[in-house]
């Protein structure tokens, strides 16, 4: 969490930088309001961007003074989202500096049912009766656990909450749902939590609109080139149904035997600063269905064996669909692989993962007749990868060869 000290005993809390190439975030719910006493850690606000949404702790303990940035608001990185005054501060409890402008008022809470998925005020307060007696708690929602609760038609009353003062967390959500508490019916194999159909005439959702953003900006930086090779897939096939895996561990494997090659693809560029790294942090697309996709990242993927990037892949899919990654889980990539040929395609030209200087795409594995052996035809299972790269780094021949190295590491593949 960023944060900065600007006044005696006062915390500025600024917008983390959530990943290289993310240069802004959307406030999606605020946990707290003016006078709120909270702790080191406790949840704030909750943030979107582009690549993953996430709760944002505080810094420092103390009693906030100011909620700067309204909901639905985006802002850039380090711009302040809101102030802390630290139990060491000379302020009082609940009083804001006099030299600071008026706090506004905290978003009002909706109080409407969790099926309709509305977001509501993040905090769980008590209210007060015409005689001045306080009521019976009422319990408020994270942006998050609404949007959960309201695609699989969980009665949130029901939930039992982990969290502090019993709040109810999103783990508490999908743990209700996983115990087959839920009325709704079972989840969605590629996407287990996609919020409401927008009404027609609504636009894109915000993390679809933040997604197309990147990517234009991504057109508009790289010069971007293509190049893909055809590979016979009959070794990885018959290991991959031995061991009961996808194909995708296996050429996540071999890219980064052929990136110990050709280590000038596992770079960034920033600008005009070129930073090969020696570290292979490797990003895997996943899709959200109609939400669009988020890239976690593998840290030291080279040094894992295809049955540890499997599960890897496996966890962080499954942690991507469910909203639980963590910022570290997002940021940080040095290479990426898409893998759009499990919906059957056949060839695409993905956009570079800015500042990343290549991407590599793993299209469908299709049977077919291909000449083996200088004058022989056989049925061979057969795909397409392609690799855009950015020509301001990378030339042809180094891509080429890339591939070629690729296609060596699958095609005699010996199961090490």
């Amino acid at each position: 969490m960023s944060s900065s000290r600007t006044r005696s005993g006062v915390v500025d809390v600024t917008m983390p930088q959530m990943g290289v190439s993310v240069a802004e975030g959307t406030v999606i719910g605020w946990r707290v309001e003016v006078g709120d006493r909270i702790e080191a850690e406790q949840t704030i606000c909750e943030i979107s961007t582009d690549k993953i949404d996430t709760e944002v702790p505080a810094p420092v303990g103390g009693v906030v003074t100011e909620i700067v940035v309204p909901v639905e608001t985006t802002v850039a990185v380090g711009e302040v989202l809101a102030r802390i005054a630290t139990e060491d501060g000379d302020m009082g409890a609940a009083e804001a500096p006099p030299d600071a402008p008026a706090a506004p008022a905290a978003p009002p809470a909706h109080d409407v049912s969790p099926a309709h998925g509305v977001p509501e005020n993040g905090s769980s307060v008590g209210e007060v009766s015409a005689n001045g007696a306080p009521s019976p708690r009422r319990r408020r929602y994270s942006p998050v656990v609404q949007r959960i609760a309201a695609q699989h038609g969980v009665d949130l009353e029901r939930v039992p909450g982990s969290g502090r003062g019993g709040r109810v967390r999103k783990q508490d959500v999908l743990a209700f749902i996983e115990n087959g508490d839920a009325e709704a019916p079972p989840l969605h194999i590629e996407s287990p939590y996609k919020p409401e159909p927008a009404p027609a005439g609504a636009g894109l959702s915000r993390m679809r609109r933040q997604i197309g953003e990147h990517m234009k900006r991504s057109l508009e930086t790289a010069a971007h080139c293509t190049t893909w090779i055809e590979i016979d897939m009959g070794r990885i096939e018959e290991a991959r149904g031995r061991l009961g895996l996808t194909a995708l561990p296996f050429v996540a494997r071999a890219a980064i035997a052929a990136m110990r090659e050709y280590p000038s693809l596992n770079a960034w560029l920033e600008g005009e600063r070129y930073t090969a790294h020696e570290t292979v942090n490797l990003g895997v697309a996943v899709s959200l269905g109609e939400d669009g996709l988020i890239v976690p990242v593998i840290h030291d993927a080279h040094e894992l064996s295809v049955e540890g990037l499997a599960v890897r892949i496996k966890d962080l899919a499954r942690r991507a669909r469910s909203r639980e990654l963590t910022p570290d889980e997002v940021r940080g990539g040095t290479f990426t692989i898409t893998n759009p040929g499990q919906y059957g395609s056949m060839m695409a030209t993905p956009i570079i993962n800015q500042p990343q200087v290549a991407i590599l795409d793993l299209e469908a594995i299709v049977k077919r007749p291909v000449v083996v052996n200088d004058d022989s035809i056989a049925i061979r299972p057969m795909t397409i990868l392609g690799l855009s790269w950015d020509h301001r780094a990378l030339d042809g021949a180094l891509a080429a060869q890339f591939l070629a190295a690729v296609k060596r590491h699958l095609e005699e593949w010996t199961g090490a």
